[in-house]
């Protein structure tokens, strides 16, 4: 995949020039990447005002936090876990400022739209909720499960990304499943 007709070595060239203070380099480097970035929110949050929003933030964070990014890895791993971490936090946000539903409506129980549904919950929120209670007892599983199973990533990948060994990350990844089984769908 290609941003804007810019290769994996081109995206990365921008970047360490970003990283050395180049303006140029930062402001084209956020521009070819804002579709991949705005792909990555989307995956989380399927309502695209709320996505770009997100994307909005992740862009904020990159050009915040790019002497963070360590080189080791394509830029766009890096990206990833940017994006996908701003997604997750527009969702907290969200969730926390969402007003109380009352009970005594009765709501006709909508049916996921294929289009917005997890491979591996009911529905975003399904996995959402999942993470979120994960994560409070065990954060290290979160981040290579989500970067496996929702974006795809190879474990080659998340393990540069993440600085752990690949096996530990493979081991991360299998807990992490075990423990979102039960929380996915209730438990089914």
């Amino acid at each position: 995949m290609t941003d804007q007709g810019l290769g994996p070595d081109q995206i990365d060239e921008l970047a360490r020039r970003a990283q050395a203070g180049d303006r140029d380099a930062l402001e084209t480097l956020l521009a070819a990447v804002r579709p991949r970035a705005l792909n990555v929110c989307r995956g989380v949050l399927p309502h695209l005002p709320d996505a770009e929003d997100a994307c909005q933030d992740a862009l904020i964070n990159v050009a915040a936090k790019i002497g963070s990014w360590n080189g080791r890895g394509r830029f766009t791993t890096w990206l990833h876990v940017v994006a996908m971490n701003s997604a997750r936090s527009t969702y907290r946000r969200m969730k926390r400022q969402a007003t109380p539903h009352d009970p005594t409506e009765h709501a006709a129980i909508e049916r996921p739209d294929p289009r917005t549904t997890s491979v591996i919950a009911g529905t975003r929120l399904d996995l959402l909720e999942a993470m979120e209670t994960i994560e409070r007892d065990h954060p290290q599983f979160v981040e290579p499960l989500l970067l496996r199973d929702v974006y795809g990533l190879s474990y080659e990948e998340i393990a540069r990304q993440v600085g752990a060994p690949l096996g530990t990350v493979k081991a991360q990844i299998h807990h992490g499943r075990k423990l979102a089984r039960p929380l996915l769908r209730g438990g089914e």
